[in-house]
């Protein structure tokens, strides 16, 4: 029998108008959640989300304008409408947005809040980590690295880094009794961030 591939992810490359649009805290979260949980009502992500379905709708909407999420018509009945995330995964780079203040502001904006939901995702985890195993309080966690790179090998490592997440989330049987969902976060940062110098490196990326 022929072994059952996983479908490729969708990918979007975002563009000014699309980081305009999700520079919005829930809409962030609406993406998420729909990308991890699948086709739902506004209803029902107001629930999960904690707010109100008008909401929910107004910003599924604006949502669906950019493209970013598509109604699902093979789900629902009547007034009932399902949304799902119209990818799996959002790329860009932060010079994409050089060109236009208002979405350069909007891709800074976004950047800023991830860092923040990350803050928010360790400290409830921290908070219920009593209740996992040990073998799981173990394979969770955090750390850092330090290294001397050209930019060319740091770009290198991302792809080689969510390569090796790809091949393990693909390898993995959706039904293993085994299997958590798991969340990971991929971060490269300057120690100048950490330990300023007098003067930022030029364009071509030296001292």
């Amino acid at each position: 029998m022929e072994e059952k591939k996983r479908p490729a992810d969708r990918a979007v490359r975002i563009d000014h108008r699309q980081v305009r649009a999700l520079a919005q805290p829930l809409r962030m979260r609406l993406i998420g959640a729909l990308r991890l949980g699948g086709p739902a009502t506004a209803t029902t992500l107001a629930e999960q989300l904690g707010t109100n379905t008008g909401a929910t709708s107004y910003h599924l909407r604006q949502l669906a304008e950019v493209g970013l999420v598509v109604e699902d018509p093979t789900l629902g009945t009547g007034r009932q409408r399902y949304w799902r995330a119209a990818h799996d995964v959002t790329n860009w780079e932060s010079s994409d947005f050089d060109d236009d203040p208002d979405a350069r502001a909007a891709i800074e904006w976004i950047e800023a809040d991830y860092v923040r939901f990350f803050a928010q995702h360790a400290e409830r985890w921290f908070a219920q980590r009593h209740r996992w195993s040990p073998a799981w309080r173990d394979g969770f966690g955090m750390g850092d690295f330090f290294m001397r790179i050209p930019v060319s090998r740091l770009e290198a490592i991302k792809e080689e880094v969510f390569a090796v997440f790809e091949r393990h989330r693909d390898e993995t049987a959706p039904d293993d009794p085994d299997a958590e969902t798991v969340q990971f976060y991929l971060a490269a940062l300057p120690m100048d961030a950490a330990y300023p110098r007098s003067a930022p490196p030029s364009a071509e990326g030296k001292p």
